[in-house]
């Protein structure tokens, strides 16, 4: 007998799992109606699976995982999903008005904003070398550097000195590139001290705008940055999943996508 009930409990995860990779997401009360158990044997089977890191759990139900431990260097992550990240940076650059003041996070799509800058009167903070060298010779802009320990793989910015010299000052708008971002979850990236260091930023700004492409959708990292209720606009591609656009928006998350 128990045998049966083991064999029974593995057969019940696997049309779990099989039902996430095929639609991305499950509910507590189809799965119980489907596989006839109660709604919490389900939960404990999905509780068991997010142990094992093979789902995110979200309210009534389960996400697909698709994580993105791996920290990448910056010089490979410009070979992914370029034309999607240059549109993201041009409409996100149209949201700059002149005088303002802004911090572009470390990254390649910050990078793409960084590029369009077409106003006038404009400062902007950033912990991104890449970002400040482009920036260097653009007559209109004066550009802020916070101190810190440089991460070679971001080409970034951070530790205490960043973090102390950061909570100074206040911006208009945050531009805020994330590796993965859930509507359950929130924002997350590789690496600790870069997490702490965007709630800083978060936590300085008038306005929150995170600006992803589609693939970093329903993926989650090692390190927590903040929930999609800390952020004000996504500005993303037409590959964002209608269900992904419309819990963003039920957030109260203005979705933008770059064309």
């Amino acid at each position: 007998m128990a045998t049966k009930n083991k064999k029974s409990t593995v057969q019940r995860r696997v049309i779990i799992l099989d039902k996430l990779d095929e639609n991305g997401q499950v509910d507590v009360t189809s799965l119980s109606k489907e596989l006839g158990v109660t709604e919490v044997t389900i939960r404990n089977d999905l509780a068991r699976l997010e142990q094992k890191n093979m789902l995110i759990r979200a309210r009534g139900g389960a996400i697909k995982v698709d994580r993105v431990s791996a920290d990448f260097a910056l010089s490979d992550k410009n070979r992914h999903h370029y034309e999607e990240k240059s549109r993201i940076g041009k409409t996100a650059a149209e949201l700059i008005e002149d005088g303002d003041t802004i911090i572009l996070d470390s990254g390649t799509t910050t990078l793409e904003i960084a590029k369009n800058l077409r106003v006038a009167g404009l400062t902007v903070i950033t912990n991104a070398l890449n970002v400040v060298n482009q920036l260097a010779d653009h007559e209109h802009v004066a550009v802020i550097v916070p101190g810190g320990f440089l991460r070679k793989n971001s080409l970034s910015l951070v530790g205490a000195g960043a973090e102390d010299s950061l909570r100074n000052y206040f911006c208009d708008k945050l531009f805020l590139a994330v590796d993965g971002i859930s509507a359950d979850f929130g924002l997350s990236t590789p690496n600790v001290e870069e997490a702490h260091l965007n709630r800083i930023m978060i936590a300085i700004a008038k306005k929150v705008i995170v600006v992803t492409d589609s693939s970093k959708f329903n993926k989650r990292s090692l390190a927590f940055i903040a929930s999609v209720a800390d952020i004000d606009v996504v500005v993303t591609d037409e590959g964002i999943l209608a269900e992904d656009r419309r819990k963003l928006e039920n957030a109260g998350v203005e979705v933008v996508i770059a064309k």
